[in-house]
Order: structure tokens, then sequence, then C-alpha cells
């Protein structure tokens, strides 16, 4: 039993088989799926979607890379529809300096903006963040030491491990994907090895990230049991004592129902 903490199932590349996707997911003991939005308008059909999904659960909010549309009424937006029942968390949101597609400082307000959000509708944060862990910290510090945090999980992990022990001091989270599973995985397995079993969260990021041996293809919610498998592996433990302890993390961590 597990639930996948983070896939684009309202992504086009599940247009022409997402019922079959959703059974494929059922069929590998996927009990639920934390959808996280990348916009506005991605944030609505999200939720839509969770509406008639009873497994699939959302989130809301804006991708730093589209953070240069956002504005008050956006804001406002996103603050009504974070409200809705069926929304679990705020995100993806973060810093990205890879494509750099809105100016950092837009970036850097517009992730602050939606941080402050989340303690106001007192849902968890989904963190999305490439090239720019210092940053990210440093905003991330600022926030939890504010106080009151309702929780956070870095998803897909990519920083190092004084990144991950930094993060795991203030209480979040964080979330592994596929590339634990690549020859060239880094400093994933020790990253992996390292964190307390209480505080990891297992995650697809579908359509992307496919975990080895299906690198290349297009990846999809049932894979998360082979994300899991190498998370057991890594750390010695049997596949059902790790699956129950990732699926009480993200239940605890989103306020899901006991599955």
């Amino acid at each position: 039993m597990l639930i996948d903490s983070h896939c684009h199932l309202n992504f086009n590349a599940f247009d022409d088989d997402r019922a079959e996707v959703l059974a494929r997911a059922a069929e590998a003991g996927v009990v639920a799926l934390i959808n996280p939005a990348t916009n506005l308008g991605d944030s609505r059909q999200i939720v839509t979607m969770s509406e008639q999904i009873p497994n699939l659960f959302a989130t809301v909010g804006v991708h730093p890379n589209d953070a240069g549309g956002v504005d008050e009424v956006t804001l406002e937006q996103l603050h009504q529809l974070a409200q809705h029942p069926r929304v679990v968390a705020i995100g993806e949101i973060g810093l990205d300096y890879y494509w750099d597609s809105a100016p950092r400082p837009v970036q850097q307000q517009v992730f602050e903006q939606q941080l402050a959000l989340a303690k106001t509708v007192g849902k968890p944060v989904i963190i999305h963040q490439r090239d720019a862990a210092a940053d990210t910290m440093a905003i991330l510090r600022r926030w939890a030491a504010a106080g009151d945090h309702p929780g956070l999980v870095l998803h897909s992990f990519s920083g190092d491990l004084a990144m991950a022990k930094e993060a795991l001091a203030l209480g979040f989270y964080i979330g592994i994907s596929g590339p634990v599973t690549f020859k060239n995985a880094r400093d994933l397995p020790e990253i992996v090895a390292a964190v307390p079993l209480n505080r990891l969260l297992v995650e697809t990021d579908a359509p992307f990230l496919t975990p080895h041996p299906f690198r290349g293809k297009r990846n999809e919610p049932a894979r998360v049991k082979l994300i899991a498998e190498k998370i057991a592996e890594l750390r010695g433990l049997p596949f059902t004592e790790l699956s129950r302890q990732l699926t009480a993390n993200t239940v605890k961590l989103f306020g899901l129902p006991e599955f």
C-alpha cells in the first residue's frame, strides 16, 4: 500500500489513457495520489479532477516558472481555491534558477507570498527547487523561524546531505523520486539512508523522472512501487514495513484520511 505524493495526472501526457493509468496504479497498491498544481488554471483543473476521482487529492499554487504572471488577483483566487476540502497543500512552489523563466526577485516574492498563504489556510507546502538551493533554504529558514508552519516537503529532493539535515532540523519532509534508482544517483542513496524513516515521502513526479528500468519512457503512478522498493533496499527493510511507514508519513503531512 503506497501513496504517490506527487504526480501530474492532469497533464496532457495522460489524456489518452488516464483511466488505464489509474487502474495500473491501483493494481500496484497505490491507494491515493496527490496532484500538485503549476499555475492558476492548473489549480482549478486539478480541483475539479479531485472531485471526480475519489483517491486523487489536489494542491493549488504557482510554479516558479510561471511566477511572472502572478498578481493580487491570482493570490486571492488561490486563497479561495485552497479552502476546497479536496485541496491538501499549497504547491508546487519555490525557485527555479535553471530555466529562469521569471526574474529571480519575482520568483522569490511570489514564493514568499505563497508560503504566507500556506500559513493563512493552514495547509502544508510542496517545494520545487532547481539550481536555487541557497536562496530556497534562506527563505524557508525565515518562514520556519516565524513559527506555526503547517509542514513542508522538499519534492524530488536534489540537494546534498547538509541541505537535507537542515531541512529535517526545520521540521520538513524529504520527497524521493525516480533518480534514486539510477546508476548515477550521486548523493541520493546516502541521503535516503540518513533521513529518519518518519520524514520520508515517495513520489513519481509522473510523467517525469521515470525510474529504472523504464527510464526514458513516460512515468506513471504505478511506478512509485519501484522507487519504494529501492528505498527499502537502501534501508535494509522489508518492503511491507517501509510502505506502511511511507503511507503513514504522507497521511500525517497532508491530513489525508487513513487508508
